[in-house]
């Protein structure tokens, strides 16, 4: 293997090895530049056969030295420095090998062999650093193709949180908004609630406004009727001290007389005390009625607070509708102690409840009155025993009361159209009512509940059968 074909295959394989990492890695302008040197090298290559035998090997001595110096000088190229150093030994060998023959022909002949070992040993070294090389640049193009996939990985993240850093902004604002609009919901909600609770108080003063009136009728009759008894009396006693004086028998018959106008007089007097009385405390319960609870607790009669309630519901219904009439009873338990309670508050209470009471008995009643008609109706055209014929339904509303030792219990009972089981469960919750549009706000036996668990620390439950009757059940302690 002669001088310049070692050159020419060292060039050769520097020169592609270059090229094409410079084409791997873009680098165009040393691409171009190495893929100008193959067709040089191929050149130089092919002038070699010229018979100018030393000229060919300086020319690529000198060649591969350019070509050396150029590549360390490429930064770019750094790299392949391992590479280009591999070059530099047969280079050198070829140097002193030239030198030699350009000085003394008979020297480099003597010595020709040991050049061309050296020339051969540091092909071999090349080609064991362009092996080596070689692998290292498979390991450089995995890891640049990993070091690659991981800056794409990187800019997909960081592209997804950028995205994801607007959706965040964008739902967190969202989620602001909502909040602010749920906020002022909620506000007019309670703005709202607090309005409907005002108006189911002002709804349950006007049930009693009828019942009150009524009740302070009948006081103000016996008022008036015994005020006018006692100014004819005392213008019969006037008279019979005006007539003409008699004997002393006529006389004392006249202070007996005058006596007994006087002691009608007292007992007049006293009854209109007492009747003025039972219309002040009247008032005075409508004014506790109407005005907002203090929440403070007294010692109360339940038994007189259940009475002074149930005839004024009933009252306050017979005045809004002449034609409502029902039964009332009341079974008082005389042992009841006075217990602590807000008289108001829970006047509200037994109120509602007696007023739905009277309320299911007239929806009953209603029921019953047009069944009776389809039943008139269908008797004429058949004749019932009398033993079979329906009983007349009669609505009656019960409130009792009863001792139970630690606590009493109030129960408020009617026969009317009774609760299905399956809305029994939701009749204590706000806005819910069994009534018909209109004439009911659903608040109060919401309202109710809170009173007496809340409040007064209390229960309140329900035994209903649809079609028979509701009883609803108070229980507070004694010692509340």
């Amino acid at each position: 293997m002669s001088g310049s074909f070692v050159l020419f295959l060292v060039s050769l394989i520097l020169i592609e090895r270059i090229r094409r990492f410079s084409k791997r890695e873009q680098l165009n302008e040393i691409f171009r530049n190495f893929q100008l040197l193959l067709y040089i090298c191929i050149g130089v290559y092919l002038f070699s056969y010229l018979p100018h035998e030393k000229v060919a090997r300086w020319i690529w001595v000198i060649g591969l030295g350019c070509l050396l110096y150029y590549c360390f000088n490429q930064n770019q190229l750094q790299t392949q420095r391992r590479l280009i150093w591999s070059a530099v030994p047969i280079l050198v060998a070829s140097v002193i090998s030239n030198i030699s023959w350009l000085i003394s022909g008979s020297f480099y002949d003597k010595w020709k062999g040991y050049y061309d070992n050296a020339e051969g040993i540091a092909f071999i070294w090349m080609l064991a650093i362009l092996f080596s090389q070689n692998k290292l640049n498979k390991q450089l193009e995995k890891e640049r193709k990993e070091r690659k996939e991981e800056e794409a990985r990187n800019r997909a993240i960081a592209l997804r949180k950028v995205e994801l850093e607007v959706l965040v902004q964008e739902r967190t604002a969202e989620i602001s908004k909502q909040k602010e609009e749920l906020e002022k919901t909620l506000e007019e909600l309670k703005s709202t609630q607090q309005q409907l609770i005002q108006s189911e108080k002002m709804a349950s003063l006007g049930e009693l406004t009828a019942g009150i009136a009524h009740e302070i009728q009948n006081p103000l009759n016996f008022v008036n009727n015994f005020s006018e008894l006692n100014v004819e009396l005392i213008e019969e006693l006037k008279g019979i001290r005006k007539k003409v004086e008699g004997d002393r028998i006529q006389g004392i018959g006249n202070r007996e007389q005058e006596e007994e106008i006087l002691n009608d007089i007292k007992e007049n007097s006293e009854k209109i005390n007492h009747h003025g009385q039972r219309a002040a405390s009247i008032v005075k319960g409508m004014l506790q009625h109407s005005r907002s609870s203090s929440a403070t607790k007294e010692p109360t009669d339940i038994n007189a607070l259940c009475d002074e309630y149930l005839r004024l519901a009933y009252h306050g219904l017979r005045a809004k509708d002449k034609s409502f009439n029902a039964e009332f009873k009341t079974d008082f338990d005389e042992t009841i102690p006075k217990i602590n309670i807000v008289p108001q508050d829970m006047g509200r209470v037994v109120l509602n409840l007696i007023n739905n009471a009277f309320f299911a008995v007239g929806e009953r009643g209603k029921e019953e009155a047009i069944s009776h008609k389809v039943e008139a109706i269908s008797s004429e055209e058949k004749v019932i025993p009398s033993g079979l014929q329906p009983t007349p339904y009669s609505p009656t509303v019960t409130v009792s009361t009863k001792n139970l030792g630690n606590k009493i219990e109030i129960r408020v009972s009617d026969n009317g159209t009774g609760i299905p089981s399956e809305i029994k469960e939701k009749i204590f919750q706000p806005f819910f009512t069994t009534k018909p549009t209109g004439q009911g706000t659903g608040l109060g036996l919401s309202l109710a509940y809170d009173i007496v668990t809340k409040v007064h620390g209390g229960k309140l439950t329900v035994e209903s059968e649809q079609g028979k009757g509701t009883t609803f059940i108070i229980q507070l302690s004694i010692n509340n």
